[in-house]
C-alpha cells in the first residue's frame, strides 16, 4: 500500500482489520502503544520533530500556513494525503511519523501519571477516548510535534484519521 488508509475508526481497525490482518498472515498484529509510537517518532531525539530541526513543507506534510517556533510559513500545503514515502524517513527509517494522516494508537487519553510505565502496555478500559499520534495534513505544525496526543472518540472516522501497525514478535 502506498498511501495511508484514512477513514476508519479506532473500533474498525482493532475489531476488523487487525483481526483480519492477524488471521490472513498467521502473524499477530495491533496498534502501537502510546509509549511505543513517541518512542519510534523521536528516532533517539530529544527535539519536537523527528527529523531533528525545524518543521517545514519540505520534510513533512501538515498544514505550513502555519508557523512553529522559528519554522517558516510556506505557500506549499498540499491540502490531501500523499504517499507515504513522499517525505524522507526520520532516523530509524520510519516515514511519515509527522504528518499525513493522525495515527490511532491503543492507548486510552489518560492523564500520563495514570499510564504504565514498561513502555509497552497501554492504557486501556472498554469505553474511552482514544489517542490519536502525529498530526495530518491539516494540522497545525504544533500537533506534529512528537509529545502532542489527540484524544478521539472511538467510533470517529475522518479523512485524517489513519493508523499503523505493529506485529508481535516472539522469541
Amino acid at each position: 500500500m502506498q498511501r495511508p488508509a484514512p477513514n476508519l475508526s479506532w473500533i474498525d481497525v482493532t475489531e476488523e482489520y487487525l483481526p483480519w490482518l492477524s488471521k490472513t498472515t498467521g502473524k499477530t498484529y495491533r496498534l502501537l502503544t502510546e509509549a511505543e509510537w513517541e518512542y519510534a517518532a523521536r528516532a533517539g531525539t530529544k527535539v519536537p520533530f523527528s527529523f531533528n530541526g525545524k518543521i517545514t513543507a519540505e520534510k513533512a506534510n501538515y498544514d505550513s500556513r502555519y508557523d512553529y517556533d522559528e519554522s517558516p510559513k510556506t505557500k506549499d500545503y498540499l491540502a490531501k494525503t500523499v504517499p507515504v514515502k513522499s517525505f524522507a524517513p526520520n532516523p530509524w527509517g520510519l516515514y511519515q511519523v509527522d504528518g499525513n494522516v493522525c495515527e490511532w494508537v491503543q492507548d486510552c487519553k489518560a492523564d500520563y501519571n495514570d499510564t504504565p510505565r514498561d513502555g509497552l502496555s497501554a492504557s486501556t478500559t472498554k469505553d474511552c477516548p482514544r489517542v490519536c499520534r502525529g498530526g495530518s495534513w491539516i494540522s497545525n505544525p504544533r500537533v506534529l510535534r512528537s509529545a502532542y496526543r489527540s484524544s478521539i472518540e472511538p467510533d470517529y472516522r475522518d479523512f485524517d484519521l489513519g493508523f499503523r501497525v505493529a506485529r508481535t514478535l516472539t522469541p
